[in-house]
């Protein structure tokens, strides 16, 4: 079970437990729980970076359903520090999300991640509210001004608010605490691949969006979260990366999410925004972290020791998030498994002091 000091608070958050009955919260409000994890992030760079994994103990390569295994924990014996779900569908009412995950089993998951002293994070690839098509419709550039107040479609955008945050609620402990969430919408915001990206609205539209997410969050009692700002690569200065930021007042944690797909061009834009983010996060007292990456199949078998831990050790980074190993799709997967031409390289990724694994991360003292 969970270190007794993040249970700090427990009493007074179990008579919640019923989302509909809850009621609105202040600004800024936060349970202890999530005041914890925010201590958490803020203070773990110290220590070395967090690794996680994206629906990792849902499924992975060959397998899935199994609630204990992990393809990272089959490979190195630890579950990763952080893991990550997608919120994707649940504004349509549908029992499970885009990756056909069924939300009653993340929800099981996303206690069980919290039990074990691991942290727990939410992404949302929320559909066209316009076209009823994907998160990747971009055919048309007033979607977010539709949803905002006075758009045709503000009524019914606020209702698929209402049921993240009704889902968000319902994570709760055996004891009734709501597990702290590190929640990442609008995210990869700077390229224009989803239908919230840079060439679809405005910098205030977006900004827009974001205070009206955040406030119905806080409407909705939803204090046990902490928000995720994650742009993609692309900015190459501080004045970019915050072109669109919604505010201190709103997000606790500052990100990127970058892929590679030629080395070197992704050692010089990571290098490049990561060098920003320690600017942008030094200024405004934000933990920073690298909030999606990995390296699609995993071609090379040093890439662990040879590119992402040299890169990343440089920065006061809180973690690193790689992206799921699909079951459904034939070489979609960014973490190891057993038998993978990385593993021993993995390993070794592992066995580095800076790499924190959840073992590792349950062992620090955090003041």
């Amino acid at each position: 079970m969970r270190n007794l000091k993040i249970m700090t608070g427990v009493m007074m958050l179990a008579a919640f437990t019923s989302c509909s009955t809850e009621p609105a919260v202040t600004d800024n409000s936060k349970t202890p729980e999530a005041r914890f994890l925010e201590k958490q992030l803020k203070e773990v760079a110290a220590h070395g970076f967090m690794i996680g994994h994206h629906d990792d103990p849902v499924y992975g390569i060959g397998w899935e359903g199994d609630s204990a295994r992990s393809d990272i924990r089959s490979v190195c014996g630890d579950y990763p520090a952080v893991m990550s779900f997608d919120l994707g569908r649940i504004e349509l009412g549908g029992e499970m999300n885009l990756d056909k995950v069924p939300f009653d089993r993340i929800r099981k998951e996303a206690v069980a991640q919290y039990n074990r002293g691991g942290v727990v994070s939410f992404s949302w690839h929320v559909d066209n509210p316009v076209t009823g098509k994907d998160s990747w419709d971009v055919s048309d550039s007033t979607v977010v001004r539709s949803v905002l107040p006075g758009g045709a479609n503000h009524g019914k955008f606020m209702g698929w608010l209402d049921t993240v945050a009704d889902f968000l609620n319902s994570i709760r402990t055996v004891d009734g605490v709501k597990v702290p969430v590190l929640f990442r919408p609008w995210h990869e915001h700077t390229g224009s691949w989803f239908w919230w990206g840079q060439n679809l609205c405005t910098a205030d539209e977006y900004k827009s969006l974001w205070k009206m997410t955040y406030e119905r969050m806080q409407e909705k009692g939803a204090s046990q979260l902490l928000y995720a700002y994650s742009p993609g690569y692309e900015p190459q200065d501080s004045t970019a990366y915050l072109e669109r930021y919604p505010g201190d007042s709103i997000i606790d944690l500052i990100g990127v999410d970058g892929y590679q797909f030629d080395r070197d061009a992704y050692l010089k834009s990571m290098d490049g925004v990561l060098a920003v983010m320690k600017q942008v996060s030094e200024a405004h007292g934000k933990p920073m972290a690298v909030t999606e990456t990995g390296y699609e199949t995993i071609p090379d078998s040093v890439w662990w020791t040879g590119t992402l831990l040299p890169l990343v050790e440089k920065y006061p980074v809180s973690y690193v998030l790689l992206w799921r190993n699909a079951r459904e799709r034939e070489n979609h997967y960014y973490a190891p498994y057993p038998g993978h031409t990385s593993e021993a390289d993995f390993v070794k990724f592992y066995e580095n002091p800076k790499t924190l694994f959840l073992n590792d991360f349950n062992k620090i003292e955090f003041k």
